[in-house]
Parts: structure tokens; C-alpha cells; sequence
């Protein structure tokens, strides 16, 4: 008489896996000197800062305004030439319609878009070209290219061929054929990804000023080396009122073209 059969049989291998990350996890957090008397004491500091920056100031109410104008227009330039840089390399990067020696170099450079932070491109263009808003602004459009370049490139990707096949049919060039039998696909879906590289770039602008690439961020980091904690929790909720205003634009953007 043969044994029953178990239902569900072990995977040892899964196991053995989750076991070594496991293992894994513990020896990175004594390797970072993670431990729970660190965290309960940054809990301590973290309340005595939060008590620090309350109340808000508001007195630098100009310097206040003419960083957030600032932030707002690196965001918008950098979203606009991101987003038309983005939409011939995403053609480009379509294997469904150039040929490989054409879609891997320009899906090599969006990859190298996508490989560091704004932060870190932001510092290397502030080297390049000093302070400012201008780096600022090269640092978001790499990481727009980055972004919307790529999914663009997925989107055109997940097209259906026949339609592109009917125009070819009808003799139309190679922009016509873009023109009426891809873009109308995907026209939707990249507005959508511009949107939302929009509120990103919103939230970016304000990270790079700090390393010197204009913008609230700047404002910030000299109210933290002065001490003052109350504009810093001014700075801090303007912040957060901008990208909530910019969260709603961007919403209605996106409901405006589906």
C-alpha cells in the first residue's frame, strides 16, 4: 500500500532562501550598529527638535514667497524640456519600431538617466556650471529623460502593430506612421506620465536647492545652519502646501484627457 501523498509539499529551497535573507538582515543591522537603545534615544531627540519648530514663523514671508516661485518654475522648465526630450527618445527606444543598433544606445542612455539621484546630478552640474537655478534644472530634466523616456518607450512598445501596419499600407513616412498609428495609442498614457513627472519634479526642485541648484531648498538649508527652526517649519509646510496644490493640478490634468 503506497503512502498518501502530501498536499503541500515543502519547498526547502524557498526556505533556504528566507532563512539566508533573514540572516542576511540581522548581520546588516549589527554591521550598521542598528539597536533599539539608538532608536529610542533618536526618538528623544527627534521630540525635542519637533518641539523646537513649532510655532512657525512667518516674519521672512518675501524670502519665503520668492523660493517657492523659484522651486515652481525649476519644476515647470525642467518638466516641459524633459518631457519633449522625452517623447523622440522613447521613439527611439522602441524595439517594435527601430532596429537594434537604433533602440540600445538610446535605452543605454536612459538607463544612465536613471542611474543616480537628481541629488547627485544636481551636484555635478553645480560643479559644471556654478550655482543656481540652471543646474537645478538640467538635474531634473535627466531625471525626467529618465523616467518618461522609459515608460514612454514601454507604452509604445504595448501598441497594437495592426494599426501602425494600416498606415504603412497606405505609403504614409515614418512620421505619418507616428503621427496616425502610434500616438493616438499612447497619447493618454503619456500625458499621464507627464503629470506625474510634473509633481515630481515639484518635489525634486526643493531637494536640489540644497546642494546649490536654486530653489526653496537653499532657503531651507541656510534657515537649518542658522538655527532657525521656527522658518524652517514655515519653509516646511509651504512645502507640503505646494506639492498638495501640484498633486490636485496635476489630478485634474490627468482626468481632463481620459
Amino acid at each position: 500500500m503506497t503512502a498518501a501523498r502530501q498536499a503541500f509539499r515543502p519547498n526547502w529551497t524557498a526556505r533556504a532562501v528566507w532563512l539566508l535573507f533573514a540572516a542576511y538582515v540581522l548581520y546588516a543591522a549589527q554591521v550598521l550598529d542598528m539597536s533599539w537603545a539608538r532608536f529610542v534615544l533618536g526618538l528623544e531627540h527627534g521630540g525635542r527638535f519637533l518641539g523646537r519648530l513649532f510655532p512657525p514663523q512667518f516674519l521672512r514671508w518675501e524670502l519665503l514667497l520668492d523660493g517657492l516661485v523659484e522651486s515652481l518654475q525649476i519644476a515647470v522648465i525642467a518638466s516641459v524640456l524633459g518631457i519633449l526630450a522625452s517623447l523622440p527618445l522613447g521613439l527611439l527606444s522602441a524595439r517594435n519600431l527601430m532596429p537594434a543598433w537604433v533602440s540600445t544606445p538610446a535605452r543605454v542612455f536612459i538607463a544612465v538617466c536613471r542611474s543616480f539621484h537628481p541629488i547627485l546630478v544636481a551636484i555635478v552640474f553645480v560643479k559644471a556650471i556654478g550655482f543656481g537655478a540652471l543646474a537645478g534644472i538640467l538635474a531634473l530634466v535627466v531625471a525626467s529623460l529618465g523616467f518618461v523616456a522609459k515608460l514612454f518607450a514601454e507604452a509604445i512598445e504595448e501598441i497594437s502593430m495592426k494599426q501602425v501596419e494600416a498606415v504603412r499600407a497606405t505609403g504614409a513616412p515614418f512620421l505619418g506612421v507616428v503621427a496616425m498609428g502610434v500616438l493616438p495609442q499612447v497619447t493618454a498614457r503619456f500625458i499621464g506620465f507627464s503629470t506625474y513627472q510634473l509633481d515630481s519634479n515639484l518635489r525634486n526642485s526643493t531637494m536640489v536647492g540644497i546642494v546649490g541648484g536654486g530653489g526653496i531648498g537653499g532657503t531651507l538649508f541656510a534657515a537649518f545652519q542658522r538655527f532657525d527652526y521656527g522658518f524652517v517649519c514655515a519653509i516646511l509646510l509651504s512645502i507640503i502646501a505646494l506639492i498638495m496644490v501640484g498633486e490636485l493640478l496635476a489630478a485634474r490634468l490627468r482626468a481632463m484627457f481620459q
